[in-house]
């Protein structure tokens, strides 16, 4: 089973940028494929971006898609999300997810707020 614990968030003025961190702990981390979600108050989570257990590939949300970049280094167990050119639609609980066929992880989430 791993365990995550992101950070990194905080609050930034429109057009301004962040990299969230999602530090794992446990076995057999390059196994995992790792998603980002977003949650905001009284909606549903929403996958942002996702990237493959040895980092080749990564599927981003339209909207972000070209302003996010994730990334991660196994050898390290990190996982970490760019994020630029931020706009209010981003603010929201940012959740770190592990997953393989057997197990899933998740974080306790970091919050992103972004306002002028």
């Amino acid at each position: 089973q791993v365990h995550l614990v992101e950070s990194g968030g905080g609050t930034v003025q429109p057009g301004g940028s962040l990299r969230l961190s999602c530090a794992a702990s446990g076995f057999g981390f390059s196994d995992y494929t790792v998603t980002w979600y977003r949650q905001r108050p009284g909606e549903e989570r929403e996958l942002v971006a996702k990237i493959s257990a040895v980092g080749r590939s990564t599927l981003y949300l339209d909207p972000v898609r070209g302003r996010f970049t994730l990334s991660r280094d196994n050898t390290k167990n990190m996982v970490w999300l760019k994020m630029v050119n931020l706009t209010a639609e981003a603010t929201a609980v940012y959740l770190c997810q592990a997953r393989t066929g057997l197990a899933t992880g998740w974080g306790q989430g970091t919050q992103v707020t972004v306002h002028s």
